[in-house]
């Protein structure tokens, strides 16, 4: 399964790396992609993510081809 990964704002600063591409197997939702992408670092509280462009809770699936982006909840005022 080929999953790209997309980290944003201070995520991608954390991260030192603003993507990934990566080949996984076993890959079933959103969760088990940061954690085979970031097997050394827990999820920051409040991350959101989105695939295909479309927010997602972690427990959603994935499937080949899908982009995977991990980004910080915006604050404004």
């Amino acid at each position: 399964m080929s999953i790209k990964v997309r980290y944003f704002a201070s995520l991608k600063e954390s991260l030192g790396r603003s993507e990934d591409d990566l080949e996984f197997k076993g890959i079933a939702t959103v969760s088990d992609v940061w954690r085979r992408a970031n097997a050394d670092k827990p999820a920051p509280d409040n991350l959101l993510a989105a695939v295909n462009m479309e927010y997602v809770d972690w427990n959603s699936a994935v499937k080949d081809g899908d982009e995977v982006a991990f980004f910080p909840p915006v604050t404004g005022g």
